[in-house]
């Protein structure tokens, strides 16, 4: 039986403030990408998802990103490697706190916006973030674009490495992500969003912004947990996989 990973953002906000509605997100998703405080998140609120993912049993992974809180680490920004491998680390081994005393650990790194990104592209800011999560955890894998510089690098540093796909993102006849900049970057159609789940689960192919069909093969299906009506959303494609015979599980 074929079988995937479902992950989405979490713990994304900062004190009174809440974007992710965490609580019913966990009780879909299997593995939780959780803000470490540099683009969202706070010490409360990294606490809080980290045991409600331990109670549920999914995934805790650490989604480092830029420190960029007023532009929530969509901004482009360029970080010295020794710097930024040492802020990766950081944001690691803050979540790693907490996931530890929940009962759990951090299971994998992930970056965020801007960083993910880049790092698709940019060698040196693709080995800066292994340098961090090989100072962090040497065992760590790393969740990103296939193809990217950032998945070749941590394979070449002996990380384990997890590809990814989106199901509400629009990709360019490349295979990377369109800027959110572009109009459509961000499939919003739910119907279209639970057909695009389906198809990269069952053949890694998806419909680029132009209409080609593209080959995007993934171990794991991200859902943005800011989307309106994630949760819902989240869970019709939950079920749309099952009912198709893919078993929803966690990578690691």
């Amino acid at each position: 039986m074929t079988s995937i990973d479902l992950n989405a953002d979490l713990g994304e906000g900062f004190g009174r403030w809440r974007l992710t509605d965490d609580e019913r997100l966990l009780s879909v998703v299997t593995s939780a990408n959780v803000a470490c405080g540099f683009h969202a998140g706070d010490a409360a609120t990294m606490r809080r998802v980290c045991e409600l993912a331990a109670e549920r049993g999914v995934r805790i992974g650490a989604q480092v990103s830029y420190r960029d809180l007023a532009g929530f680490g969509r901004r482009a920004m360029d970080v010295p490697s020794a710097e930024l491998a040492a802020e990766v680390a950081y944001q690691i081994g803050a979540l790693e706190v907490f996931a530890r005393a929940a009962g759990s650990r951090v299971a994998y790194v992930k970056p965020h916006g801007a960083l993910y990104n880049r790092v698709v592209h940019d060698e040196e800011q693709a080995a800066a973030v292994v340098d961090g999560v090989l100072l962090a955890d040497a065992s760590l894998p790393v969740l990103g674009l296939p193809g990217s510089r950032l998945l070749d690098l941590a394979g070449k540093a002996g990380l384990p490495v997890v590809t990814e796909a989106f199901a509400d993102r629009a990709y360019t006849d490349a295979g990377t992500l369109v800027p959110r900049t572009r109009d459509g970057a961000v499939v919003t159609d739910p119907e279209a969003v639970v057909e695009r789940s389906s198809s990269l689960a069952r053949s890694g192919e998806v419909t680029s912004h132009s209409g080609t069909r593209i080959v995007v093969r993934a171990r794991s299906l991200c859902l943005h947990g800011d989307t309106p009506g994630a949760v819902e959303l989240a869970r019709r494609v939950r079920e749309r996989l099952e009912t198709s015979g893919i078993r929803v599980e966690a990578f690691t």
